[in-house]
């Protein structure tokens, strides 16, 4: 499941560097940007050999070094410290950050005091996609018109709530199973307990009370995740009014749901219901539903993912009280507008979810210890995730990844984070482009995004002196998609013209989850359409989707190719 994303446009606030800041992270060359990938990373000179994908002498040493990481890894700690890393976390974030660090050959431990995988694991991503898997077998099912097309005859299509509910658990234990088998293989010490950090350095892990143990690491890493975000006047009461922690246990399918925020979360759960026969009543804030989302792909997604359902909205009011059902009275909710604050009307419902966003899980940590101030909840941190105190300087050896530092409320941003640090700590100078993470809605069909919207793009244009160009391409040019009777979507690509840099990419239709991952991997390596056009699309695939997409933009500059040296077969 997703939360907000937040990317700010603007140039980062100067900080007053600290003179204790971890000597293994200099500041990077100002060309360097954003990850060690870009081609400035590399100077003028580098070859396009060293960018090859063919397995040379090179590729061989580096897997023997690899595997050193691990084996010394596992000898113990060189630095004078109980570990050279612990990570308070055992979320994606937290889990992505542990190997990483055993591959480099650091002696790593992570603090766990819930369940190993965190929200994404146990109650958010993986249970939320068996759900969806559900939802999306079942609109299939139910579609008369489209099995018919097929030369399919199905019959009524029904399911077991419970079953449903046990495919969800079964698949979060899974994964959590994997998650830690892992770890454990690898030599990482999983420690179970709260963390908390005493001083720099330093910190316990426990039950909060005498018997907490004390360690020394030489670097740190908070990944403790987030909550659902549970706005004041709504009575949660785990039943008829819950978060989607308890939504993801299906434990009933009201005939009628309210949903309190129209973003990923809920429009993911308003699949989910109305798949399984709700009827879902949005009520949004702003002023219109799906706020997060492109425009364009917004009203597409709303035509195709809310208009043909049983699904209405209210937008622009706010929820002020929830009342959770009882003495056979049902859910009330009562509306005021977002504006004026003046009452609106009151909602009689048999359940609510509120799935207004996400809140960090900070609390505890001890951050008064190392004098830092939460904004928010969110642990402030500088691009490179090192955590700063409130005199603005850097506390050494500290670094916040994920949820809790609020850049970018995703796991697998978490998880990048977390690598990113890594190859801090370990003399590697890595800066992550946040703007080179995907998102994704996996709705029937999906959104998904990376970049700039066009409206963000449209800003930075105007600010910075250039121009901006629009291409899209249909589904229902695809052959694939047709194949599926899935005709229903577009590919938006957002560009500059004078250098043919990707600023954002944004798919609704089949499988768009999965395609948005070429357009990802080109913003973070600095590919550039006069270049990525080129690449070569297996046919006949989804992927022509973005292949036609990419051939569609005019570059006025005719900049010139790297072209691969040619490897004989």
């Amino acid at each position: 499941m997703h939360s907000a994303i937040s990317l700010s446009l603007s140039s980062p606030s100067p900080i007053a560097r600290s003179s204790a800041v971890n000597d293994t992270c200099p500041s990077p060359p100002r060309s360097l940007r954003f990850c060690g990938l870009r081609r400035e990373a590399f100077g003028a000179g580098a070859s396009s050999a060293a960018t090859s994908l063919r397995l040379t002498s090179s590729d061989s040493r580096s897997q023997h070094s690899n595997l050193n990481g691990v084996f010394a890894a596992l000898k113990g700690s060189s630095s004078g410290f109980d570990y050279d890393l612990v990570i308070i976390g055992a979320g994606v974030g937290g889990h992505g950050a542990a190997l990483h660090a055993v591959e480099k050959g650091l002696k790593t431990a992570i603090i766990e005091g819930d369940v190993v995988g965190g929200t994404c694991v146990n109650r958010g991503c993986v249970p939320s996609k068996a759900l969806l898997a559900v939802s999306g077998r079942m609109r299939e099912l139910q579609n008369e018109q489209h099995m018919k097309s097929f030369g399919l005859q199905v019959a009524a299509a029904g399911y077991d709530r419970q079953k449903v509910a046990d495919h969800a658990n079964n698949l979060a234990s899974k994964i959590r199973g994997n998650l830690t088998n892992s770890m454990k293989a690898l030599g990482v010490d999983i420690l179970t307990g709260f963390g908390t950090i005493l001083g720099p350095q330093k910190l316990k892990f426990g039950k909060g009370d005498s018997g907490d143990k004390i360690i020394t690491a030489k670097d740190i890493i908070v990944a403790t995740g987030s909550v659902p975000l549970v706005p004041k006047g709504i009575e949660v009461d785990g039943k008829t009014v819950i978060t989607s922690d308890h939504a993801l246990k299906l434990e009933f399918v009201p005939q009628w749901i309210a949903i309190v925020g129209s973003g990923y979360i809920g429009l993911e759960f308003s699949d989910v219901y109305t798949a399984l026969g709700s009827e879902v009543t949005f009520v949004e804030a702003l002023d219109q539903i799906m706020p997060g989302f492109d425009p364009e792909i917004g009203k597409l997604a709303q035509r195709v993912l809310v208009n043909p359902r049983k699904i209405d909205s209210y937008t622009g009011v706010f929820a002020s009280k929830i009342t959770p059902a009882k003495d056979g009275k049902p859910v009330q909710i009562e509306l005021i507008d977002a504006k004026t604050k003046e009452p609106k009307e009151t909602l009689e419902v048999d359940a609510a979810l509120i799935a207004t966003g996400r809140a960090p899980f900070t609390k505890g940590l001890g951050l008064e210890n190392i004098n830092v101030q939460t904004q928010r909840g969110f642990v402030p941190v500088d691009e490179r995730m090192r955590v700063i105190d409130a005199n603005g300087k850097f506390v050494p050896h500290l670094y916040c990844i994920g949820d809790a530092n609020g850049k970018m409320m995703l796991a697998h941003a978490a998880s990048a984070q977390g690598i990113s640090v890594v190859e801090q700590v370990t003399g590697n100078a890595h800066v992550l482009n946040h703007l080179s993470i995907p998102a994704a809605c996996f709705t029937h069909p999906e959104i998904s995004m990376v970049g700039l919207t066009e409206p963000q793009a449209r800003e930075k244009a105007e600010k910075e002196g250039f121009e901006v160009s629009i291409v899209k391409t249909s589904f229902k040019a695809n052959t694939k998609a047709l194949a599926e009777n899935e005709g229903e979507g577009m590919a938006k690509l957002i560009y500059r013209p004078d250098n043919g840099e990707i600023l954002g990419v944004h798919i609704f239709g089949l499988h768009a989850a999965d395609l948005i991952h070429e357009a990802s991997n080109a913003i973070a390596m600095g590919t550039l359409i006069q270049d990525i056009k080129f690449a070569v699309h297996a046919h006949p695939t989804l992927s022509e989707v973005l292949d036609e997409l990419f051939k569609s933009a005019k570059v006025k500059l005719t900049a010139p190719k790297t072209v691969a040296q040619a490897v004989p077969v």
